[in-house]
């Protein structure tokens, strides 16, 4: 069942997303060669806890998972596509990293996720994190009132297969409110026209998730959490989390 926002509801989940913005802002500056996952994800708990905010992934488990999650923030490195738990191990020159925060203020949630590259970048590498980022602000431009979740998923699938990169199937957006993950579906890939009308006071999570390798084909890792791509290719994840209003989509996790 999807649950319409009144407008006071979506000012209270900007507000959780302005912190979700700040925590991503502050793991993205404290992230270099030699820092580790873990130390990131404790960046990002000094922000949670400074603005008074709790977090929706730490203790989370989904149907699919072994353990709670143990951490604040999902740190997937290089050919790790999502989920990644933050470890000890330290970043390296030439890492792409994907990072995905969630914030919980006053029984509001927001939700957002950026991909960087730590030291020297690869070409390659920044082209596949503009691209992941080109898909995602078409979802979003596709987030109108009067269109359907096929019209979101087609703009994302259509950035991502024209630059050649695979999608992980059966992964992608959803509703977003008291609750981290509620309905829709968000695919990343679909037909336009079809789905769920799209209607004022929809808040949803909108997040691209692309394959280096070209590939759709991914693997759970040992932890039970971590995703990764069989060919062992990079990948890179945007997200954020946006409101339908009648007016345009409207992000809540700016940064």
């Amino acid at each position: 069942m999807v649950e319409l926002k009144t407008d006071t509801s979506i000012d209270a989940m900007y507000t959780a997303g302005q912190i979700v913005g700040q925590a991503l802002t502050a793991v993205r500056k404290a992230a270099d060669v030699g820092v580790s996952l873990l130390e990131l994800d404790e960046v990002a708990r000094e922000v949670l806890r400074g603005a008074g905010a709790t977090s929706p992934f730490l203790g989370y488990r989904p149907s699919f998972a072994p353990v709670p999650f143990p951490a604040v923030i999902c740190t997937s490195v290089n050919d790790a596509i999502v989920h990644g738990i933050p470890t000890r191990y330290r970043l390296r020159d030439g890492d792409l990293v994907s990072i995905d925060c969630g914030a919980e203020l006053d029984g509001w949630v927001g939700d957002s996720a950026i991909s960087f590259i730590v030291g020297k970048p690869r070409p390659a590498d920044l082209r596949l994190i503009e691209t992941a980022e080109r898909a995602l602000a078409a979802g979003i431009e596709a987030a109108v009132v009067g269109n359907r979740i096929g019209d979101i998923a087609h703009a994302i699938g259509t950035v991502c297969r024209a630059a050649g990169y695979g999608i992980p199937q059966g992964f992608g957006g959803h509703g977003i409110g008291r609750r981290m993950h509620e309905d829709p579906s968000i695919p990343n890939e679909g037909r336009p026209g079809r789905g769920l009308p799209l209607r004022h006071g929809m808040a949803i999570a909108i997040e691209p998730m692309l394959l280096a390798g070209g590939k759709d084909a991914y693997h759970a890792a040992p932890d039970g959490w971590t995703l990764k791509t069989n060919d062992g290719s990079r990948a890179a994840h945007a997200e954020h989390t946006v409101a339908i209003t009648e007016t345009g989509p409207r992000i809540l996790t700016e940064r």
